[in-house]
């Protein structure tokens, strides 16, 4: 059975617990203990799909096909362990559960209440697959004090009252705020929030404390007798220059350990910190630097492309090489020549995105790199781009465009090159989908194989014909173009087993153009990049030689 740490946090909200949760995962990996981490959301979505990247970041998407919040990015990212729809939850989804089962008369005509129905509905949840692995991280999003919160602080609290004692443990971030004119750190709202905590039952075990500056011992030890938390318990957390540090610093603060104190695992197995010391060495110790552009249309909130933006650095590990990426904005080359702002860059990137917004930029993006010979990966609608790029202008087709923009001005403008997904194949089954079906969950969603031509750059990139990668997109390209585009030189190099779906295209003669439905940088790791990322960097690099 798993032990339980579950993760909460005070004063304000975007402090890194979700960074925390997967550093002490890495830690008690490095330890030799299996874990798998989870996320309970307290807003009333019931998955993020629907949500605007402006106000929520990228949606992460795992094998199993659900789509999550982008904290379970840093889970994979740091652990390797692949999440799945057990592992992401929110209010939404445990409240259209329980009034589910209260439709199809589970509760016995009982009147339905957040206690029990709801807390319970939470901790099943919860204990899913718990007797899998030795630790199990729950982070609980928003912060202690949040309305939306407390049906999930009272879940955790009856859950660790149920188990056998010392099997759940509490671990809380707060911050030290810094006052500039008396040039002190002030430790009064981390004890207002465990003071908060505590209201509720719950007492941390463990105290993780953000701050800017050096916390004094004197410091540590106020907080710990006004918290009612070990001394040793009191772990400092200051700003890094990389997210991949974070195991080390947190290692050297004494996280790992003050976690397996308050379980009573002594002796502890000493960890093997390897993994992480060749990432730092490849961060710190990188022999050059090379520029990309991301054309994006999301491009004022980063976490909108977090993965993106981290496979990138993962592909710059591999090469050994810095990438320095600069976002541009879509819609700019809708109004102006796309080449004063790209010529400086040695790769360009387009990655995915919905709507017709910016779209006409990313297609001048496109045609940019195919035309300069600039290495370019195009991602889902980056991909749909290129092609729509490939057919106007090499093609003869003159309007090519997407029925997604048709559908969205209510009138046809354009020959659908890029259609609507009306069915496809998942497993042994077929799954059938309409224009007018509900925007959430009805997507290609999740892991897919794909079969990549032999000799294409794409196979020799990968080094191998069968892959599988994500998906989230409701459009695809039309097949029926193929040969005309392939007359052209945009070789479809990649299609789904079937024959029937495009998964990626390759400009021929091209130094180093590729498009992809499928999303990549949701498998990519700091010590295991992504062969497409790798390859893209490896190609900037080689690009910057010849600038």
């Amino acid at each position: 059975m798993a032990r339980y740490v579950f993760i909460t946090g005070g004063v304000v909200s975007s402090l890194g617990k979700g960074l925390a949760s997967a550093a002490l995962g890495a830690l008690l990996q490095a330890r030799g203990f299996s874990v798998r981490l989870r996320k309970l959301d307290p807003y009333l979505n019931v998955d993020p799909g629907t949500m605007s990247p402006f106000e929520h970041g990228e949606v992460f998407v795992t094998d199993d096909g659900a789509e999550t919040d982008l904290d379970l990015g840093h889970y994979e990212r740091f652990t390797g362990v692949a999440c799945r729809k057990t592992d992401s939850v929110s209010s939404g989804r445990i409240y259209s559960n329980v009034l589910e089962k209260e439709r199809r008369g589970e509760y016995l005509g009982k009147t339905i209440q957040v206690i029990p129905h709801v807390t319970n509905e939470i901790k099943d949840f919860i204990a899913v697959g718990d007797d899998e692995v030795d630790f199990m991280l729950c982070e609980i999003g928003g912060t202690v004090g949040d309305i939306e919160g407390l049906p999930f602080f009272e879940a955790i609290r009856q859950f660790a009252q149920d188990r056998p004692r010392g099997q759940c443990i509490f671990m809380h971030l707060t911050l030290l705020p810094y006052l500039a004119a008396s040039g002190e750190l002030k430790t009064k709202p981390t004890q207002h929030s465990v003071k908060e905590l505590r209201s509720i039952g719950l007492q941390p075990d463990v105290l993780v404390c953000r701050s800017e500056h050096p916390i004094p011992d004197k410091e540590r030890a106020k907080i710990a007798l006004f918290c009612n938390v070990r001394p040793d318990a009191v772990i400092p957390a200051y700003d890094l220059k990389s997210i991949y540090e974070a195991p080390l610093a947190y290692h050297r603060v004494g996280l790992d350990q003050a976690v397996l104190d308050a379980f009573g695992i002594s002796p502890a197995p000493k960890p093997d910190m390897t993994r992480w010391e060749d990432v730092m060495d490849r961060l710190s110790n990188a022999e050059g630097e090379v520029r990309v552009a991301i054309v994006g249309k999301y491009v004022q909130l980063e976490d909108a492309y977090k993965s993106i933006a981290e496979a990138l650095t993962h592909g710059g590990m591999a090469n050994r090489v810095r990438v320095k990426a600069e976002w541009i904005d879509a819609e700019i080359f809708e109004r102006e020549d796309p080449a004063p702002h790209l010529e400086r860059f040695n790769a360009i990137l387009v990655p995915g995105g919905f709507g017709e917004r910016g779209t006409e930029g990313k297609i001048r993006a496109a045609q940019y790199a195919r035309e300069k010979g600039i290495p370019y990966l195009g991602i889902c609608l980056g991909m749909q781009m290129a092609v729509i790029e490939a057919a106007r202008n090499l093609a003869g087709v003159t309007d090519a465009g997407s029925e997604e923009f048709d559908h969205e001005a209510g009138k046809k403008r354009f020959t659908p090159v890029v259609y609507h997904l009306k069915e496809w194949v998942q497993g042994n089954h077929r799954v059938e989908r309409k224009v007018s079906d509900d925007k959430g969950g009805t997507m290609r969603l999740g892991a897919y194989d794909a079969v990549l031509k032999d000799g294409s750059k794409v196979a020799e990139v990968y080094g191998a014909t069968n892959i599988e990668e994500r998906h989230r997109h409701r459009y695809e390209v039309d097949v029926k173009y193929r040969d005309k585009l392939e007359t052209c030189g945009l070789v479809f190099s990649g299609m789904s087993p079937d024959g029937r779906l495009p998964e990626i295209v390759e400009h021929k003669g091209h130094p180093w153009f590729i498009g992809v439905q499928f999303h990549p940088e949701l498998k990519s790791k700091p010590f295991a990049p992504h062969p497409l990322f790798a390859g893209f960097v490896k190609a900037a690099k080689e690009q910057s030689r010849l600038v």
